[in-house]
């Protein structure tokens, strides 16, 4: 096996790990409820989510969720609705389906049954702009800040404000007279806030319009009077106390990876699960790490989780956060480095690009001066294109976020 097979193989056990068959089914609840079942929810995982809730739960089902273009249903999903939506930045479907599941959840009364299913991804796809503000408009101000490189808590943020369904907004629409709801939570967030996943549909959070609208001068895009006042306006009312069950996470995928690589005779070491940062910038720094162990005896496995953040200087550029983090790598480690890398996002797209990831080993790296002339145009999708070294996987239809895996020392 090459090792490029090695990695991808580990890479993949993790996502198994992570994935709704595997850690939802023996969460959801089995008894049968005196009324109907409405099954709502959003984000990447969200169409398998709602493959497991609809062979495993009771009674009338009805219901739907909302997932990214491609990463819809492979299993029937029974009278849960699918709808495909654009992803990072909202577009009709995304609109439409914020009105279908707001209004799903207004229907709910008591003696029915709630479930919300939420994973990564759901803040974009889930939309429903505030009253006074265009699908374009919100659109728009969600295309800056990805592009700005804000990371994505405050990007989340503002979206919060912004919405009529996230903040806890989605449950409170169920309203309190629901005795029975459930939060199903696939986190791709550092630090598994429930409020933060998917900006929170069913989580309380706090109200910060200043916090909001700094955020937006921040990052260069113009405020006026009534976008001012529509942030100022969007307070959400009261939300139901339900149970809120974490279901997977980052970690839930890296000790995947390590059981596995360790098996397989790897010395495993947790670098921080639960990165943030600049993407380029934070392989850079693991370049200086690996060379540490690369004069230690033994072959070494430097493993990484969370989400990096990629600045756009180019608009016209292609490659994601693990790519930028791969060239940084490559940029940094002295020629002869006894060094190989895969990185790439477990839901299966890094970025926006096709791809889930990438690849180096010595026969495989680029130049510095390549790497680094990439990294300036964010031409980084390009630079593995000619090394043959992206690595593509599909929709994994989970989402918790980067798996980068570093081996360094005494390789095939």
């Amino acid at each position: 096996m090459s090792l490029r097979d090695e990695l991808l193989g580990f890479f993949m056990a993790g996502v198994e790990a992570a994935s709704a068959p595997a850690v939802l089914a023996g969460l959801l609840p089995t008894g049968t409820p005196q009324g109907r079942t409405l099954v709502l929810g959003c984000g990447k995982a969200a169409a398998a989510m709602a493959e497991v809730a609809a062979k495993i739960l009771p009674g009338d089902i009805v219901g739907c969720v909302v997932t990214r273009i491609g990463h819809g249903p492979r299993a029937p999903t029974g009278g849960i609705e699918v709808i495909e939506a654009s992803h990072p930045v909202p577009d009709a479907a995304s609109r439409e389906a914020g009105r279908r599941i707001r209004e799903l959840a207004a229907s709910a009364r008591a003696g029915d049954r709630v479930i919300f299913l939420v994973s990564g991804g759901g803040s974009a796809l889930l939309c429903d702009p505030l009253p006074g503000l265009s699908l374009e408009e919100k659109a728009g101000i969600t295309g800056h800040l990805v592009h700005s490189g804000a990371p994505i808590a405050d990007i989340n943020l503002v979206r919060r404000h912004l919405s009529g369904v996230k903040g806890g907004r989605l449950a409170a629409a169920a309203g309190a007279a629901v005795a029975d709801m459930h939060s199903f939570l696939l986190s791709d967030v550092a630090g598994d806030d429930p409020a933060a996943i998917a900006s929170g549909p069913t989580i309380p959070a706090s109200f910060e319009p200043e916090a909001a609208l700094a955020i937006l001068r921040r990052t260069g895009w113009p405020v006026d009077p009534r976008l001012e006042n529509l942030i100022r306006s969007g307070e959400c009312g009261p939300v139901p106390v339900h149970p809120v069950h974490l279901v997977a996470n980052g970690l839930t995928a890296l000790d995947a990876v390590t059981a596995a690589a360790t098996k397989a005779g790897w010395n495993v070491v947790m670098v921080d699960p639960q990165l943030e940062g600049d993407a380029a910038e934070t392989g850079r720094a693991h370049a200086v790490l690996a060379m540490d162990y690369a004069a230690r005896p033994g072959r070494h496995l430097l493993l990484s989780g969370g989400e990096l953040t990629v600045r756009v200087r180019a608009e016209d550029g292609a490659g994601g956060p693990n790519l930028e983090y791969l060239a940084g790598l490559m940029a940094a480690l002295p020629p002869a480095a006894p060094v190989a890398a895969l990185a790439g996002d477990s839901d299966g797209i890094d970025g926006s690009a096709d791809n889930a990831g990438g690849y180096f080993d010595a026969a495989t790296r680029a130049a510095s001066d390549q790497c680094e002339a990439a990294l300036a145009q964010n031409r980084t999708y390009a630079l593995f294109r000619q090394t043959g070294g992206l690595i593509f996987t599909g929709p994994t239809r989970t989402n918790v976020n980067d798996i980068r895996m570093v081996a360094v020392g005494e390789l095939p």
